[in-house]
């Protein structure tokens, strides 16, 4: 009977070893997949972008997201909110470049969870609004290791009309899957930049914001 129980124990710890490798190959899979989308993207956006400007200041505009959080419901929103570019059917709103993480990413300008598959999407606002949200999944390609940034790290938007926008960043939250409110007002209404992904188990979302440098 003991010898029973020690082989259906010694099978099923093989069979969730086994699942757990599966399942961190697909992992690692989707991530490659998602490097290589972003990039083949990036080497044309840049391309079509004109060539940079000077970072612009306009006034705060409202432009509330379209909801990723059912809980959280925003009136008056707004579809168009800025300059965009087409490559294959999708379109861009500019890219993002985080130094410290050696990433430059493009920027898709409507979310959807397949879009994020691609790289990451502006979920919210707008550079010239002074409110820009940007989602992305943690793939290790993407926003996967945003939690490393620190405090006065600079990052920079290049929006579709070549016009650059340079930040650093102020703040740096956990917050719970539930709280859709925080993820606009966090612990502090001065930043004008937010990225943001969830963590490896989906309980809690890393958001990362930016306030602008002044020239």
């Amino acid at each position: 009977m003991k010898n029973t129980i020690r082989k259906i124990l010694i099978c099923s710890g093989s069979m969730l070893i086994g699942a757990a490798v599966i399942l961190c190959i697909y992992n690692m899979i989707q991530d490659r997949k998602a490097n290589n989308r972003s990039q083949e993207v990036m080497s044309e956006l840049i391309e079509l972008i004109p060539e940079t400007k000077a970072s612009t200041s306009a006034d705060t505009m409202k432009n509330p997201a379209d909801d990723l959080f059912s809980r959280y419901d925003i009136d008056d929103r707004v579809a168009d909110v800025g300059p965009t570019v087409n490559i294959n059917g999708t379109d861009y709103c500019g890219y993002i470049f985080l130094p410290t993480l050696k990433l430059k990413l493009p920027v898709i300008d409507k979310w959807s969870y397949d879009s994020l598959n691609i790289s990451p999407c502006r979920f919210s606002g707008s550079a010239n609004g002074k409110d820009l949200i940007i989602a992305a999944h943690n793939f290790s390609s993407h926003f996967g290791h945003i939690d490393e940034l620190k405090i006065g790290d600079s990052l920079s938007f290049y929006d579709a009309d070549g016009n650059v926008f340079d930040y650093e960043v102020a703040e740096l939250n956990i917050l719970d899957s539930k709280d859709s409110s925080g993820m606009f007002y966090g612990k502090s209404e001065q930043w004008q930049i937010t990225l943001f992904t969830c963590n490896i188990s989906g309980t809690k979302r890393i958001a990362v914001r930016g306030c602008i440098i002044d020239k």
